[in-house]
């Protein structure tokens, strides 16, 4: 981005309008992170107690005290690098791109294990709150979670969810469900007696089975690469970032431990069985409220089932978001085809991420069927690829202390790089135990690693591989300062050009919390009146620029529309941003004017030239997207 020319015309200054940016503070943090990780437990709690029996409160307390050590790594790493991508954006950065893919590859797998897993338990909530056992027996079960899958996706790719308004919800159900279990859980059920009872460590469980429910129980904790990546949304990142994510996780943890204690109370280990691990395996909170006294379980079921659902579904759709904005981060940097960095217009996310994730998804959730005891299969594959990126990110936070140290870091993590290593060296420990313990993590996770192996060589080619690559960025376009822009104008385009320049708009808009006029300008020529009829057109401006204003409502920026006729669409711009006062015009280049004499359109080189505000110019290098836009 960069002032552009202003000689031969001298229309009225932009009006600078003082603005703040848009930024998440310490509370709604917090509950974000309650409600991303807190969703966990409605299918984690089932699969850890069938191996820990009594242990299972201790078992979550220590992976949840190991979380809270590797978040301090996550805390730091997030704020001085406030990009999506996580662990692998972190890797990337302190190591290599192999390295960065590898770590980015196994978190597109544990996004896809989550989302195929919620959508395996969505029916059998679903059936305890509607009394409908057909819903929770196979095959119905699975074959109604693909459907799930394939639902969100579709509503995913046309529509853009307010992340945060549905996360606050989520964790707001999330939470009212648990202080309900344990608050009368705690004065129904809960019994130091029955918890003890047919606990014996070492028989029951036995200490492989320990060893077993050891990398299992990360499942419980899955979230923290989404809460991380609140980093580049949050105010004062060093200050309420660490402090809601320490808040949240430390929450869920008191939750995991009261709910698991009030469950084992209610199902106490028989010999090496639980029912809660057992006749309640996907449904573990159902089992929990139906264990209340008869006057309090059916309705304490009801309301558990359609919240079971209502959390599991919101998992699913945070998921494949999660997993969309790590593909539009390795996208960036040549891990990934491009095609797979474009966003849509309609969603804010790259459409080729939303239907992968869809597919493979599905597709994960039909091999676990073909392997039997899905859940196990699952639970184990997901430690394969957390463990890893846990591991790597705890090292690279490490490393850039060493490689960086003049990087500006708004939190540094107290203890580094010790309480670093320390992290580092207990989630290596556990993931050695994985792969000695688990199959599917042992065999299925490799598989996946070298599948990936061939996506990166496949992208980059083996001369490049080792390359460090630059994320492509906006011609003309440096950094922003919070409240520089009170008003930027954006032309309506059609195709994929026109996606990414109207994203690129909204995304500027939210940040800055600008007002955004997006303008449609319908071209009328010499050969007929400028108030000639135009039905056609006019009504599929309208109907376009009406879907606009409902998403960004969504996104929370305040939008203008207009409709001009003109004979020429720099013309027109440039008298609209006058008009409008705006303070930055954002416009698109398409490749094919690399070829030709000139190097932009003569739409964005006669703007350029004639604006009085800032321009800002999206264009891709020759090639990209052709294929598209053929």
């Amino acid at each position: 981005m960069a002032p552009s020319p202003r000689e031969d015309y001298s229309p009225p200054v932009a009006h600078r309008k003082p603005s703040f940016a848009r930024g998440l503070g310490e509370a709604p943090i917090a509950s974000v992170a309650y409600g991303e990780i807190g969703s966990s437990l409605y299918f984690a709690l089932g699969i850890v107690a069938a191996y820990a029996l009594g242990l299972t409160p201790w078992v979550l307390l220590g992976i949840g005290s190991l979380f809270l050590l590797v978040a301090l790594s996550y805390a730091e790493g997030t704020a001085a690098i406030p990009e999506p991508g996580g662990a692998a954006t972190f890797v990337r950065r302190a190591f290599n791109d192999p390295a960065g893919f590898v770590t980015g590859w196994v978190l597109f797998l544990d996004y896809l294990i989550v989302i195929a897993l919620a959508a395996l338990f969505v029916p059998h909530y679903l059936a305890a709150a509607l009394e409908w056992d057909a819903l929770a027996r196979r095959p119905t079960d699975m074959l109604a979670g693909m459907g799930v899958i394939l639902a969100v996706a579709a509503v995913r790719l046309v529509r853009r969810v307010a992340v945060y308004s549905a996360a606050i919800a989520v964790a707001v159900i999330a939470f009212a469900t648990h202080v309900f279990l344990v608050v009368f859980g705690g004065i129904y059920l809960f019994s130091v007696d029955n918890l003890a009872s047919g606990t014996h460590p070492g028989e029951a469980p036995t200490w492989s089975s320990l060893a077993f429910a050891l990398p299992l129980a990360m499942l419980a904790f899955t979230g923290l690469e989404t809460v991380a990546n609140l980093a580049a949304e949050a105010r004062e990142p060093g200050r309420t970032l660490p402090r809601g994510i320490f808040a949240g996780i430390g929450a869920v943890i008191v939750a995991y431990v009261a709910v698991a204690a009030v469950g084992l109370s209610a199902y106490p280990a028989q010999g090496t069985t639980t029912a809660l691990g057992t006749e309640w395996l996907r449904a573990p909170l159902v089992g929990i409220a139906a264990a209340l006294p008869e006057w309090l379980a059916n309705m304490a079921t009801i309301a558990v089932g359609i919240s079971g659902a209502i959390v599991l579904l919101a998992a699913i759709t945070t998921s494949i978001s999660g997993a969309s904005r790590l593909a539009v981060s390795m996208g960036r940097y040549e891990m990934l085809p491009h095609s797979f960095a474009v966003l849509s217009a309609r969603s804010l996310l790259p459409p080729v991420a939303i239907v992968a994730c869809a597919l493979s998804s599905t597709a994960l959730l039909a091999v676990a069927w073909a392997v039997g005891d899905e859940v196990r299969f699952l639970g184990s594959l997901y430690s394969f690829g957390i463990l890893i990126a846990l591991t790597a990110a705890q090292l690279a936070v490490v490393r850039l202390r060493r490689t960086e140290p003049d990087l500006p870091r708004p939190f540094r993590a107290p203890g580094m790089p010790y309480l670093g290593w320390a992290g580092a060296a207990a989630t290596a420990a556990i993931f050695v135990v994985s792969l000695a313990t688990h199959d599917a993590a042992r065999i299925g996770g490799p598989i996946w690693v070298l599948l990936g192996i061939v996506v990166f060589l496949s992208v980059r080619g083996r001369r490049r591989a080792l390359e460090h690559a630059r994320a492509a960025i906006p011609d003309l376009a440096p950094e922003v300062e919070a409240g520089e822009y009170g008003r930027i104008l954006v032309p309506l385009k059609a195709g994929p050009i026109g996606d990414e320049v109207l994203g690129t708009a909204l995304r500027l808009a939210e940040e800055q919390s600008a007002r955004l006029l997006v303008l449609t300008v319908i071209r009328v020529t010499l050969d007929r009146a400028l108030d000639a009829p135009l039905r056609d057109e006019e009504g599929l401006a309208r109907a376009s620029l009406a879907e606009l204003r409902g998403l960004a409502a969504e996104h929370g920026v305040t939008i203008e529309t207009r409709i001009v006729r003109a004979r020429s669409i720099g013309d027109a711009i440039v008298k609209q941003a006058a008009l409008f006062r705006a303070d930055l015009i954002v416009l698109g280049s398409a490749p094919r004017w690399r070829r030709q004499s000139r190097f932009f359109s003569p739409s964005v080189e006669y703007v350029l030239r004639k604006a009085a505000c800032e321009v800002m110019v999206v264009a891709y290098p020759q090639g990209v997207l052709e294929e598209a836009m053929a």
